[in-house]
């Protein structure tokens, strides 16, 4: 065993993102390090301990028994850590800073840009991270600060607020309805293809609720990702839900106002302590503002 090293901040929060995430790699994209990087910390951290922390399995690496023994309260320290964090952020009072933002890759896509861009010309001391992810962001571990979600939060101890709801509608590529035709009824509607997700039974469950209940095979082309979903339905590969305020304004698709789709409920979320920082406070304002104007009540 190495000799002892000191033991700091940065080689516990390397060894609880190995620990929780079971590789290397995923550890250090978790933490924006390279893997070699990632991979010393891990050996400084048990030269500290002097003890090993992780053996190697075919998927990963597996805490040692004394790795699980340490872990909850390593798992302590980052809580500390952060309610340190949080605390001295709710007491500043300075303007000028970073806020991170996360979002779906589709909000990101195509409707944050023209708000945060509005938002940097009226605040241009508020710098903005925006984070494009369909996983959910840990508020409280600070993997951002505001969170826009299509579902009400049920994380613990979050401030939340429902801004307003998204109206959805099915669309088509016009190429699309020149070859296949328009359709005009329910049952002709049924008659065509439809793009689907591949893991995700999120369209399923959507359509079971209106009435047509169907299976996976059902749609014969599948993409859980939401930007190559949408793409795929502007390509005609076929027809697809898409919120109005992109669809609507996209030339190369039709909207087909024949069922009515439930609108997506958007809301705001953030850590409770952060809520009271001016900076925070006032990109909150801003984001609920004007994601309200975009919706309905």
């Amino acid at each position: 065993m190495e000799t002892a090293s000191p033991l700091d901040w940065s080689l516990i929060n390397s060894f609880l993102a190995v620990a929780e995430l079971g590789s290397l790699s995923a550890a250090a994209r978790h933490l924006g390090i390279s893997q070699p990087t990632l991979g010393r910390h891990i050996q400084q951290a048990e030269a500290a301990l002097q003890t090993s922390l992780f053996t190697r399995q075919p998927r990963g690496l597996a805490l040692t028994t004394t790795g699980e023994a340490l872990l909850p309260a390593a798992q302590e320290m980052r809580a500390a850590a952060l309610r340190l964090s949080l605390t001295a952020a709710a007491k500043s009072d300075h303007f000028a800073g970073t806020v991170r933002i996360t979002a779906s890759r589709i909000v990101s896509h195509h409707i944050l840009p023209p708000i945060l861009a509005r938002l940097r010309q009226e605040e241009p001391l508020i710098q903005i991270d925006l984070v494009p992810t369909d996983t959910t962001e840990n508020l409280l571990f600070r993997e951002a600060d505001i969170a826009l979600r299509m579902y009400r939060p049920t994380q613990l101890d979050v401030i939340a607020r429902h801004v307003t709801n998204l109206p959805m509608t099915l669309y088509a590529a016009r190429d699309y309805l020149i070859r296949r035709g328009h359709p005009t009824t329910r049952d002709t509607l049924l008659a065509h293809d439809f793009v689907g997700m591949d893991r995700s039974d999120l369209i399923i469950r959507m359509m079971a609720g209106l009435g047509v209940p169907v299976g996976r095979d059902y749609f014969p082309v599948r993409c859980d990702d939401q930007l190559v979903y949408w793409n795929l339905v502007r390509a005609g590969c076929g027809i697809g839900g898409m919120q109005r305020l992109i669809g609507d304004a996209d030339p190369s698709v039709e909207p087909l106002d024949i069922v009515q789709l439930p609108s997506l409920p958007l809301w705001l979320a953030a850590a409770p302590a952060l809520r009271n920082t001016p900076r925070l406070r006032r990109v909150w304002d801003f984001l609920a503002t004007t994601l309200e104007s975009l919706g309905q009540p």
